[in-house]
């Protein structure tokens, strides 16, 4: 859609019928107020705004709507007064181009069609840079594996809502991925949101965007337009903001925080969860309808332990992600180093096993990961406690030997969080805040874990 803005009837019915009749949708406002109000509705791939308007101009109106994600739309500007210093001043402020009066409409034609594909280049390689940061490949042989690759392959071909269960590390967001970029939306955008990571204050702003002042911020749904919004530890989302969820699921629109117009919403929805939802219904802690709503089509990502003949495999391609994308050695494993993996229980499952390769490959001892270095790295992250220490810490004063249990103890659940300070706060115990003193003071990386 195309919004012209322009305080002259004849010159917004004039583009209007040119750009209808080049089949594009087109609507019209004669002032700030009114593409406020038409822009807060619909989101516009274009914005053709006039310069000179009776009650804000197009600078002022260009200057509002450049938040400090800088212009979500292209806006090219119109002018009948034109001057060198005007235009400069419009691509300062983020607009793609400038236009004199009276219109060519050749010109015109050419610069709403440059600006448009432009803007899907823009997009289109943002959306190329997210599919390969993330892992999106199911890997192993196993039946289990089989079976959910399977079962997401049929399921990506359709637009149905998903449920995806597991445990944490054995890679939901893996399966989310994939149904997304085996879709029919794999063109759109693929938004993640991880609402265990959000105060629940903000996560209504997070989801559903906000209007303070009369500017516009959109949320994860206007984001994820045409595409796949992924919804992580779903589980963990307050009973207000459920009602608000299943509201907007349902009607297929929503008020953005602060807002008075409704915006539709054209998205496949894909939730993720670790815990047992049908037991929170039970007690009254997630909406029985929601439930229903969400769990069109359930997937179950089995626990690494199940799947324990994949571990060479998954090995292998954490090994060369982490050689390709991260620049580190090579180093091979040993039979018996991937034995002693097999026989390990994983507790934080693939997540656990990735940064285990990933720190396996960063102490770089030798060209080869042997048996005995597999041993002891599982029984270090295994065993934070005295026994893992004890030669060193007993020599120590008390604060010396508290301070390094605190930091074993942290960065054990940091990497069996994958780097989830979220995670981390909930498994010791700890209000975030004093958490984050708490890894400043002991120098505690707060990316540990993590694999960019």
């Amino acid at each position: 859609m195309i919004l012209v803005v322009d305080d002259e009837p004849d010159i917004r019915r004039t583009v209007k019928d040119i750009l209808e009749d080049e089949n594009y949708k087109v609507e019209t406002a004669e002032n700030a107020t009114m593409a406020n109000r038409v822009r807060s509705q619909q989101r516009p791939d274009l914005v053709l705004l006039d310069i000179w308007m009776p009650d804000t101009d197009g600078i002022s109106l260009l200057k509002e709507w450049s938040g400090p994600e800088g212009q979500d739309v292209p806006v090219v500007m119109m002018s009948g007064h034109g001057s060198v210093e005007t235009a400069v001043e419009a691509i300062r402020h983020g607009a793609y181009d400038f236009i004199e009066k009276p219109l060519s409409m050749a010109k015109l034609l050419v610069t709403v069609e440059r600006a448009i594909q432009t803007d899907k280049l823009r997009k289109e390689n943002l959306r190329l840079r997210q599919r390969l940061e993330p892992v999106a490949t199911l890997i192993g042989k196993s039946a289990p594996m089989e079976r959910l690759r399977e079962q997401t392959e049929r399921t990506a071909n359709t637009d149905s809502w998903v449920l995806i269960t597991g445990e944490p590390g054995s890679g939901k967001g893996v399966v989310a991925r994939c149904l997304h970029n085996e879709s029919p939306r794999k063109h759109a955008q693929f938004v993640d949101i991880s609402l265990a990571a959000i105060p629940p204050s903000n996560i209504a702003t997070q989801l559903f965007g906000s209007e303070e002042g009369g500017k516009v911020r959109p949320g994860r749904f206007e984001q994820a337009a045409g595409g796949t919004l992924f919804l992580d530890e779903i589980g963990d989302m307050d009973l207000d903001i459920q009602a608000k969820l299943l509201s907007a699921l349902e009607e297929n629109r929503f008020l953005r925080v602060g807002g008075t117009q409704t915006v539709d919403v054209d998205v496949r929805i894909i939730a993720a969860t670790n815990q047992d939802l049908e037991a929170a219904v039970a007690v009254s802690r997630f909406r029985e309808d929601l439930y229903y709503r969400l769990n069109v089509v359930p997937l179950h990502v089995p626990p690494l332990r199940d799947h324990r003949e994949d571990i060479p495999d998954i090995v292998n391609f954490y090994l060369n992600w982490m050689v390709e994308k991260e620049h580190l050695p090579y180093r091979k494993f040993s039979v018996a180093a991937l034995n002693m993996l097999r026989n390990h229980i994983w507790p934080g499952n693939v997540r656990e096993l990735k940064n285990l390769v990933q720190r396996l490959l960063i102490l770089n001892r030798g060209e080869e990961v042997a048996r005995s270095e597999v041993e002891l790295a599982l029984g270090n992250r295994k065993q934070a406690s005295t026994e893992s220490f004890a030669d060193d810490a007993f020599g120590l004063p008390l604060r010396d030997a508290r301070d390094q249990f605190e930091k074993a103890y942290l960065e054990y659940h940091l990497l069996r969080s994958g780097g989830n300070v979220s995670e981390l706060a909930q498994a010791s115990g700890m209000e975030r805040t004093h958490l984050y003193r708490k890894i400043k003071s002991l120098g505690i990386n707060p990316k540990l874990g993590k694999v960019e």
